[in-house]
């Protein structure tokens, strides 16, 4: 139907008759002459309808915003030069406009940014949008610039299944029943982890795929339950080996597909630091702010507040220093106690600096009056505290103190103009191996349950898990974690000891997992890998804050489709040949 795209039309095709498909931008009528914005994915090309050509400018005339169109005709010069679109020195003089396909009035125009709702309901409408095609054209050309470094170096692309069995560990499945096994259920997977693992001891050494998963899980804007990764494992590795190729990998993808220049190397840095200076496992490099420990200079004061978690060897009283920040008003402290709430903080204490060398008496603060001069001035040396500046305080359990103060150092530099343009990728190493979960009262494993514990012994491993160091990483580019992974436990006798420090008997890891168990007895290779999230990825790309401006037909933050009203009742014939019944929930859905 078409024999040039309206974005590629250029000085090659001056004086050549085209034929081009689009859809109708703009209509213009001009002293008796029509143009046309003819628009296509690769850009927009002006059309001219001459009253010469009675049938042409007719139909012109009655063109309607968005109309699908064919235009042929003529390519010439234009006597006046767009030059904000790169087809705006030519136009093409139509010879006959063919309508294809009328348009009724759009529910909103495609030069507006409507709100997300109505963005989703018609989805297919806001991806025509230049912005929104910008965006997933990036996504496209990331995703071919892996495949690409990844087959050049002898990667094998292999698909997993879909359909597997449900797992203990990581958010919720989702479970689809069998039609030909009643009352017997597939999990859609959280990520090929098993299958991968088992590649690798079946001997093809490096595996890459781009998987599709699934987690039934509260959703945020960098959250969906059906999300996309690369997934990757190589045997005989160490962590080294497997962070060293991504990482050429990373740095030769964003200079080809966005043309930024990555460090070589990339910094690393252990959790523990990672915490303790910046209240995350994925800090934002581009803040120069950290979080300062202030408990020795405290330990000794009256004012429990502060004591009492500095003398506790599970507490942590830290200071965020904020440069300038003498100018912030009561109200703006008090929606930063407010922001801190939110993440555990029962208060916020802060401290405004006029005039240092004065010591209390050039200080504004409501906690100044439990201070002492010793005191004040260790707390400015440490935290390097300035004329003009102010220092925010949390105090606490040493987990929450970081999980708070850290998303306030996140809100301050935001607010106050502190993020650096430019991008600071980072390593973050030395994970702890589990956590311990005070309501189910056992470990749980931060990552999950197959990754490897630097020592390599059963028995110091079960005498002190709370202190078990991972051989787990993470890879965080401007305060997100792009991707995660680990070397894996190879050895039947570690994995079933670390099961058993989680609470999984013998039994029930037998039941669920005794497929892995009996494949890591035959020669299982050291071996380990990592999973990048392309909808992250594609998004910092972009620019975008959200991943939903990078995924086709995302769902909302309640996990709905509103495009095609999913999900949906099921016709209760087809729920009996699957031996399923629905129960009233109490929220208006029927028994079937």
């Amino acid at each position: 139907m078409r024999t040039h795209y309206c974005g590629r039309i250029g000085q090659a095709e001056v004086g050549r008759r085209v034929s081009l498909c689009g859809w109708a931008d703009a209509r213009r009528d001009h002293g008796g002459v029509v143009f046309i914005d003819l628009r296509d994915h690769e850009g927009i090309v002006q059309v001219v309808a001459d009253p010469d050509n009675a049938g042409v400018f007719k139909v012109a005339s009655k063109v309607g915003y968005e109309d699908c169109l064919r235009v042929t005709g003529t390519v010439r010069v234009r006597s006046n030069v767009n030059e904000k679109i790169p087809t705006g020195r030519y136009e093409v003089v139509a010879e006959s406009i063919e309508l294809l396909n009328a348009a009724r009035d759009l529910p909103f125009a495609l030069h507006e940014h409507p709100n997300e709702e109505m963005r989703l309901k018609y989805r297919y409408l806001d991806l025509r949008r230049p912005e929104m095609q910008k965006m997933m054209r990036t996504r496209i050309r990331l995703v071919q610039a892996l495949r690409r470094w990844l087959d050049a170096r002898g990667f094998q692309d292999i698909e997993t299944p879909i359909l597997t069995r449900a797992t203990p560990e990581g958010a919720r499945d989702y479970l689809v029943p069998s039609r030909v096994h009643p009352g017997q259920f597939y999990a859609l997977p959280q990520s090929p982890q098993l299958f991968k693992q088992l590649l690798m001891i079946a001997g093809f050494d490096r595996y890459y795929q781009i998987a599709r998963c699934f987690r039934d899980e509260d959703l945020r804007a960098d959250r969906q339950p059906e999300f996309t990764q690369l997934d990757m494992e190589f045997a005989f590795v160490g962590e080294r080996d497997v962070q060293d190729t991504v990482e050429a990998m990373i740095r030769d993808v964003f200079r080809a597909v966005v043309g930024v220049e990555l460090p070589d190397p990339f910094p690393r840095m252990s959790w523990l630091e990672a915490i303790t200076r910046y209240g995350s496992d994925k800090p934002d490099l581009r803040i120069d702010l950290e979080l300062i420990d202030i408990a020795d200079a405290v330990k000794r004061l009256d004012f429990r507040v502060f004591a009492d978690p500095a003398n506790d060897p599970a507490g942590r009283v830290a200071a965020l220093r904020v440069p300038g920040g003498a100018d912030l008003s009561r109200k703006q402290l008090d929606d930063y106690a407010a922001h801190a709430a939110k993440f555990g903080a029962k208060g916020l204490a802060w401290l405004k600096v006029t005039d240092a060398a004065k010591g209390l008496e050039g200080v504004h603060s409501p906690v100044a009056k439990f201070l002492d001069e010793a005191t004040l001035g260790t707390i400015l040396q440490k935290t390097r505290a300035r004329n003009g500046d102010a220092l925010l305080f949390g105090a606490g359990a040493w987990k929450t103190v970081g999980d708070f103060m850290g998303a306030l150092r996140l809100k301050v530099a935001r607010d106050r103009g502190l993020v650096v343009p430019g991008w600071k990728p980072l390593w973050v190493t030395d994970f702890p191996m589990f956590e311990y979960d005070g309501q189910a009262a056992r470990h749980v494993a931060l990552h999950h349950p197959f990754t490897a514990p630097k020592i390599d012994d059963i028995a110091a491993l079960k005498a002190d898990p709370s202190r078990a160091v991972s051989r787990g990483y993470d890879m965080v580019l401007n305060g997100s974690e792009i991707g995660g992974g680990s070397i894996r436990i190879h050895r039947p006798e570690m994995q079933s000891a670390v099961f058993d420090l989680l609470g999984i008997d013998e039994a029930e890891a037998r039941a669920k997992f005794g497929f892995l168990l009996d494949a890591l007895k035959f020669g299982a290779p050291p071996h380990g890998g990592i999973a990048f999230g392309i909808d992250r990825i594609a998004a910092i790309m972009a620019g975008t804050e959200s991943i939903r401006d990078v995924i086709a037909f995302p769902k909302t933050t309640s996990a709905q489709c509103l495009m095609t009203d999913a999900p949906s009742a099921i016709d209760p014939k087809q729920l009996a040949e699957l031996h399923v019944q629905v129960r009233d929930s109490g929220l208006g859905t029927r028994d079937s």
